[in-house]
């Protein structure tokens, strides 16, 4: 499974914190609904992931926020900020 490409650990987590966040804004989600939700997310998708997911909504918030708007797929949004192959 590691090796299969765009699946590596950093790849899994990102998509795994990404399509919770995008369950908590729904569909069609404006900047204050992905905003609120990037603050909360970290919160909701356990110990183990927090630190990880609070250093990603830090250093890539700008990103996350754009491609929750537009409705990009995690995996593709992961790809796009460096943590999956494209």
């Amino acid at each position: 499974d590691a090796a299969a490409p765009g699946k590596g650990k950093k790849c899994r987590l990102c998509t795994k914190i990404l399509e919770h966040i995008k369950a908590m804004v729904g569909e069609d989600p404006d900047e204050a609904a992905v905003e609120a939700a990037l603050g909360k997310a970290c919160r909701a998708v356990g110990k183990r992931l927090s630190r990880l997911c609070k250093g990603l909504v830090r250093k890539y918030r700008e990103q996350l926020s754009e491609a929750l708007q537009n409705g990009d797929g995690p995996q593709d949004t992961c790809a796009a900020i460096g943590f999956c192959k494209a």
